[in-house]
């Protein structure tokens, strides 16, 4: 018979375990399961900590834990991730929401809209924060996935803007009719050289046509700017999320296709990570 473990025993032991397995920053990913375990909120773990866990809850930790291991990503254990305050549903089918996403919606918002697609809408996260934040907004989403579009949709209906988002399946502007005052994207920009090189969690866990085009990571970007300026208001904007190091080339492709006021905006990390442009008008 296994003896009892308290919650603070099993949270060393787990973070052991866990270190060893090379997972980034063990201690707050136990801390963070042991919550999702024991179904508390995380900052009540410290008040389990003396106590004994129980059987069920052991079970279900080291379970947690085991996942975790083999790099499984935190969102997808717990269901969900925060993005831009907010708490979205998430599967193995979307992109985890990225805290650089959130430059975007910035972005965004420092704009007057009315009418928005999000091309590639993954989880729903731009949309329908977009969305929430301008009660008055309109706007459509597309993802070439049936499952991303599902989980849009119970985005929308979870944070309530499900009747102002119109989530349909499209190959980029594919199923799109009409005009917008802006365009918003998060395209895979991944080239597919790079692959190999990003962390387990990532290859791994979340969806290939998320990540990479199986290129250079430029041919979303030639396909949306190809076509932005016909759905776009005289005046609308565009606005990309981009890789660190493609400023300058996904200018340049704005540029040629005859978007004006080409601006690079910056991350909270210093990085290039959006591009915000505008159609002559």
């Amino acid at each position: 018979m296994t003896t009892a473990q308290t919650a603070a025993q099993a949270m060393v032991a787990a973070t052991a375990r866990l270190r060893a397995a090379g997972v980034p920053d063990p201690a707050r990913d136990a801390r963070v399961l042991l919550a999702h375990a024991a179904r508390i909120e995380a900052s009540r773990v410290t008040l389990i900590a003396p106590e004994d866990l129980a059987p069920e809850i052991a079970e279900r930790y080291d379970h947690l834990i085991a996942l975790r291991a083999i790099r499984v990503p935190v969102s997808h254990l717990l269901g969900e991730r925060e993005f831009y305050g907010r708490r979205f549903k998430l599967s193995s089918d979307v992109l985890d929401p990225r805290p650089e996403t959130e430059t975007l919606i910035e972005v965004a918002l420092s704009l007057p809209f009315e009418r928005v697609l999000d091309l590639g809408v993954g989880s729903g996260c731009i949309l329908v924060t977009l969305l929430a934040e301008r009660p008055d907004a309109t706007g459509i989403g597309v993802d070439l996935s049936e499952a991303a579009c599902l989980q849009a949709s119970a985005n929308a209906v979870l944070h309530r803007v499900e009747d102002r988002a119109d989530i349909r399946r499209s190959d980029w502007f594919g199923a799109v009719q009409g005009t917008f005052d802006l365009i918003v994207a998060n395209p895979p920009y991944i080239a597919l050289d790079e692959m190999p090189g990003l962390a387990a969690e990532v290859r791994e866990h979340e969806p290939e046509m998320a990540l990479t085009d199986g290129g250079d990571g430029l041919e979303a970007y030639r396909q949306i700017v190809a076509s932005a300026c016909d759905f776009l208001e005289p005046g609308g904007r565009l606005i990309l999320e981009i890789g660190a190091t493609q400023a300058k080339a996904v200018s340049a492709l704005v540029r040629a296709a005859g978007l004006a006021q080409v601006q690079a905006i910056r991350d909270l990390s210093g990085h290039d990570r959006v591009i915000l442009a505008q159609c002559p008008g």
